[in-house]
């Protein structure tokens, strides 16, 4: 590919990187666009064909200005901001590749970018992304064959390496703490036996149960927003049973249940836990955040403790001895240890979380992802087949979920460039046209591919 393509990359998040390294390679003149000038910098750094800039994807002006100059914007910030990308893509006729799920404010500008010429494809990272690519080659495949997919369950996880998994939740966090938290209290929905159920989000994490892929992995999934679109978007309205969700390691489940009964994924202000003003004694200690928290009227472990059983019932002494163990890992109970007040419960917790649970330097991620298809083939035979991806991060490169999600965002953006995906307005790779090649250059030009296998 000649240098006479350029590309825009909004943002300069980790993931970012392998994107730009890709599009860089390829010989593509690469501008990246942040906020802060010099996260854009750091990331150019070393690598070739790239040009760091300031830019607010709030500023209409400067935004519709950068997009005239390349051929394709890659949009790697919030997903709040894509509508608004897409908008500006849409006037000045530029392609854009997300790596996030297409919304609603996203899917209503379908019919202005098929009028603007423009591709605007979306979901090509890891989930959405390389998920979507095998779940269409196993549906395809069957369907071709003449049979039936009767059910489908895919469940995926980002984690910390088992040896790095060496807190009470089991996680660590390699960017805002705050996302990850208020995933846990979005409602579910999905397809289980022709009907649809529902689960409340303050009872998913209730919901989790033991998940099994590998033996040597202590797994749970819970499910994971609404799976029930899922029938025309893979086509697949013969299954009875259908569920996407999410993994964790065992013992998460509980100890964040206890967190949500206690009042802390609450978004609600408290002014107790307001930043202190000017020559104030300083932040409060935890024990006396989580007693205001809580309505106890004293700081004291044993006081603190009597008011968390107040509002939680532990299923054996054995949960109450473990999980009130990691509480007090956190250090929620600590008349030392002082709080980053951030005006919530929510963003507080999370403050201590994002210093008490980042990757070392030497650690690494792991990702896992596993799709398992119930067949009914033409003759009335039965099996399952699994697709199976196990990815651990480099300490000294990029990690798990950067490369995973990165990597399959660049190929994608190379084959809108050479105009292979020719296809017009808001779209994911959920067709075979789009999704078969995107698999075939992430799993000849990368290594990355699912591990396929079939059970009668």
């Amino acid at each position: 590919m000649g240098v006479s393509h350029k590309a825009l990359v909004l943002g300069a998040g980790f993931v970012t990187k392998p994107t730009v390294q890709i599009l860089s390679d390829a010989g593509v003149d690469v501008t990246v666009a942040c906020r802060t000038l010099s996260s854009a910098q750091s990331l150019c750094h070393s690598i070739k064909n790239t040009t760091p800039v300031s830019l607010d994807a709030n500023d209409q002006q400067g935004l519709d200005s950068a997009l005239e100059k390349v051929d394709v914007v890659i949009s790697l910030i919030p997903y709040t901001f894509h509508a608004t990308v897409i908008k500006s893509a849409i006037r000045t006729k530029t392609n854009v590749i997300t790596t996030s799920y297409v919304s609603p404010a996203m899917m209503e500008l379908d019919a202005e970018a098929k009028e603007a010429g423009i591709t605007v494809l979306n979901e090509i990272g890891l989930d959405p992304g390389i998920d979507h690519l095998y779940a269409v080659k196993t549906i395809k495949e069957v369907h071709d064959a003449g049979g039936k997919i009767t059910s489908f369950l895919s469940y995926c996880c980002g984690l910390p390496a088992p040896e790095a998994s060496d807190n009470p939740l089991g996680y660590k966090f390699s960017w805002s703490a705050r996302g990850v938290l208020l995933a846990l209290r979005n409602d579910a929905k999905f397809w289980q036996d022709g009907k649809i159920v529902e689960v409340k989000g303050k009872e998913l994490m209730s919901s989790a149960k033991p998940i099994f892929i590998y033996p040597a992995f202590a797994l749970v999934g819970y499910p994971n927003r609404d799976s029930t679109p899922y029938k025309e978007r893979y086509s697949i309205p013969e299954a009875q049973t259908i569920l996407r969700g999410s993994m964790r390691y065992q013992g998460f489940p509980e100890l964040v249940r206890v967190l949500v009964d206690m009042g802390f994924l609450s978004e609600d202000p408290v002014d107790f836990l307001k930043p202190p003003s000017t020559g104030s004694s300083g932040p409060p200690t935890w024990a006396e955040a989580t007693a205001h928290v809580l309505g106890s009227s004293s700081a004291s472990e044993s006081d603190l403790i009597w008011a968390i059983s107040s509002k939680h019932t532990f299923s054996s002494n054995d949960d109450k001895s473990r999980i009130l163990a990691g509480i007090k890992w956190l250090g929620l109970l600590s008349s030392t240890e002082r709080i980053t007040p951030r005006s919530n419960p929510l963003d507080t917790l999370c403050a201590t979380l994002e210093r008490k649970m980042a990757y070392g330097e030497d650690e690494r991620d792991m990702v896992l992802l596993q799709h398992k298809f119930g067949v009914e083939n033409k003759d009335g035979s039965k099996e399952v087949r699994t697709s199976t991806l196990l990815e651990y991060g480099d300490p000294k490169g990029y990690s798990a979920m950067a490369k995973l999600v990165g990597v399959p965002c660049g190929v994608a953006t190379l084959r809108v460039l050479e105009g292979k995906i020719k296809e017009k307005g808001v779209l994911a790779p959920l067709t075979w046209e789009v999704a078969g090649p995107l698999l075939e250059d992430l799993k000849e030009g990368y290594g990355i591919s699912m591990v396929e296998k079939t059970e009668l």
